[in-house]
């Protein structure tokens, strides 16, 4: 018996290392495209093909600060750990082993509600009891989901893209808007440059040599790319003017009134700032300027805003006390949206 389990659980592991390697292949196959492009743009291109000095050292030098913002961009949209709650959403010791012990559903769902008394909570689940992880022990702050491909829970979880072997949430999911960007302006680039050295070699104006084959292959490459991330991009755009994520877009937040896809739209404006904060010269940068903690989002309403679990006018704080200030700040953010 001891051998099979020791058995089951080397299976386990392995199936688990074989998931991360293969988890990687979307992120390889992106990284070997982006590479050849590289190599088909500035040497088969530039180098090979481009005879005019100026246009050469021109096309390089845009060339290049696309690619290397498309690198830094996608480079932190991977790498980017993504947020999980804090310490004050896990249950205690004493409170685990409550809700444990205790078999019946309501008894179980009023030990939730109070101990979610202090924490600013106001989404719900479906059966209007509080959101609650079985897997990570811990109530689920506003916005936050279990990812199941990362085996935690996520603040302000948008999804779980293959294609950067992440999931995409309160951390870096500026990161991930600025890579479709940049991606977007790459391909934009390469197809407005490319284009008339594609009907060169396709008339036959130029050589038939090997970089008509590049030229070519990168043109029908980047007009694929930029199609698909365009749709992407777009949708996502709409999602940060309706502050949204794409698993909000399918599925409401609910609150205590009910189900409310606008719960968190607080205006166009504020809705940009807390994506890409208020700093405006460094939107476009991939570094970190999202507004908030990823535990807390300002509701439309002030009436929602107002958490009915707790049983003062206390906000939950930092040190676990009573934060008055942050109160008489949260209800003056609601009343501006």
């Amino acid at each position: 018996r001891r051998q099979g389990l020791l058995l089951n659980m080397a299976l386990s592991r392995g199936l688990k290392c074989c998931q991360r390697i293969f988890s990687w292949i979307p992120v390889v196959i992106i990284s070997c495209v982006v590479l050849w492009s590289y190599y088909a743009y500035v040497f088969e291109l530039c180098f090979f093909t481009l005879r005019n000095t100026l246009e050469k050292v021109a096309y390089l030098l845009v060339f290049h600060v696309c690619f290397i913002m498309f690198c830094w961009t996608y480079w932190k949209a991977i790498f980017t750990p993504p947020s999980t709650p804090t310490k004050k959403f896990q249950l205690s010791y004493s409170d685990k082993e409550r809700y444990e012990m205790e078999e019946r559903p309501d008894v179980q769902k009023q030990i939730l509600i109070d101990i979610a008394k202090k924490l600013p909570i106001f989404t719900r689940a479906q059966s209007g009891a509080i959101r609650f992880c079985d897997h990570c022990q811990l109530i689920k702050p506003d916005r936050c989901h279990h990812c199941s491909v990362c085996e935690t829970c996520i603040l302000k979880m948008d999804h779980h893209c293959p294609w950067v072997n992440n999931c995409v949430g309160f951390s870096n999911y500026k990161f991930f808007l600025l890579f479709l960007s940049y991606s977007i302006l790459y391909c934009v680039f390469i197809s407005s440059t490319v284009f008339q050295y594609f009907l060169k070699f396709w008339v036959e104006e130029l050589p038939n040599s090997h970089a008509k084959f590049h030229v070519l292959f990168l043109l029908f490459v980047a007009l694929m790319f930029f199609v698909s991330l365009t749709f992407l991009f777009g949708y996502h755009c709409w999602l940060v003017a309706k502050n949204r994520s794409t698993l909000e877009a399918f599925s409401a937040p609910v609150f205590q009134n009910g189900p409310d896809r606008d719960g968190f739209n607080v205006g166009f404006r504020r809705n940009l700032l807390q994506v890409f904060g208020e700093d405006k010269k460094l939107w476009l940068f991939p570094v970190f300027t999202s507004q908030g903690d990823g535990h807390y989002f300002p509701l439309r309403t002030l009436s929602e805003s107002r958490n009915p679990l707790l049983a003062s006018e206390e906000r939950w704080g930092e040190d676990g006390g009573s934060d008055e200030d942050s109160t008489g700040d949260m209800s003056i953010e609601s009343q501006k949206f």
